[in-house]
């Protein structure tokens, strides 16, 4: 591996457990190879799209690569599909492997690791690309659920960036208990309650239960004719968040249009400020993924950008 530019900045992913993994991780390395603190942050995706990258060095993990990144002195660890090459970066890469774990196998080239984070960074490697088949799929989904139910920085306090601290944490005992009991409420109500945004998208309501599950249990179910599922959260700063989920790799592109992304059957995009509420949340939707016969696409979504706050 060649030698690490010295950071100015860390930058991650605000959205989950991925995020957060690989960016402490990223910061404990910055701090091994340069005895320095370097800061923290973190981004949704849209207002990741706004930041002005104005550092000469920094690095950047669980964020889509684009053009812009590509600068000297910056490291980019991600795993999102893209078809740009990278020329002037340092860019590590895998769709098969979470940020992560990439960022761990980074770590341990120089000599940090432990069994502590070797289980940790298992879990949110099945977590986050989703490995249904692997025996610790409900577990690892209980550490993923800490970052949904608690938010980013509210965890990151709690634990005080020490990431072997959330190994048996006390609050997987409230996960548990929230799985095993709201899932299936949720589950069977939450099936009933699919709302049509478009022919192929579907707004699936939830009441109770973890909403990943439970979207992923109505799409292996074959209970709805609609390829992509969406589900709306309304965050404590009033911004509504949108989560796609599909099977076939269509999720992706909705979240593109919305100014969002991740992968392609797991993504997000966070809606414009203007967007108060979750009732308008779904008739902006069913304008933008419903454009006029005689209304070009991309004239349907210049409202996206002017409801955008870019001060």
């Amino acid at each position: 591996m060649e030698n690490l530019p010295k950071p100015e900045v860390i930058l991650t992913h605000e959205s989950d457990l991925d995020g957060l993994v690989s960016g402490i991780l990223l910061q404990r390395l910055a701090k091994h190879l340069f005895q320095t603190d370097v800061p923290l942050e973190a981004f949704h995706y849209n207002n990741w799209k706004l930041r002005d990258l104005r550092e000469k060095s920094a690095w950047v993990c669980d964020l889509n690569f684009e053009a812009r990144l590509d600068k000297p002195d910056w490291l980019i660890v991600d795993h999102h599909a893209t078809d740009i090459p990278a020329k002037e970066c340092i860019f590590i890469h895998d769709i098969k492997k979470s940020a992560g774990l990439l960022c761990y196998e980074l770590c341990k080239q120089h000599g940090i690791g432990s069994p502590e984070l070797d289980r940790l960074v298992h879990l949110n490697n099945v977590s986050d690309l989703f490995l249904d088949t692997d025996p610790d799929f409900v577990t690892a989904n209980d550490y993923a659920n800490l970052v949904k139910t608690y938010q980013f920085w509210n965890l990151h306090a709690l634990i005080d960036g020490q990431l072997e601290s959330l190994l048996n944490h006390k609050l997987l005992e409230v996960m548990e208990v929230k799985r095993r009991i709201e899932d299936p409420i949720g589950f069977e109500w939450s099936k009933r309650n699919v709302e049509e945004i478009s022919p192929t998208v579907g707004y699936v309501d939830t009441v109770v239960g973890n909403n990943n599950l439970i979207v992923h249990q109505i799409l292996e179910s074959g209970s709805t004719p609609y390829p992509i599922l969406m589900t709306l959260f309304r965050k404590a700063n009033n911004a509504v968040v949108v989560s796609l989920r599909s099977r076939g790799g269509e999720a992706l592109k909705i979240a593109e249009k919305l100014q969002g992304g991740g992968h392609a059957n797991a993504c997000g995009a966070t809606l414009p400020r203007s967007i108060k509420t979750i009732p308008d949340a779904v008739d902006y939707l069913k304008r933008i993924l419903n454009p006029k016969k005689d209304e070009p696409l991309n004239n349907s979504l210049e409202s996206v950008f002017a409801g955008l706050d870019i001060k």
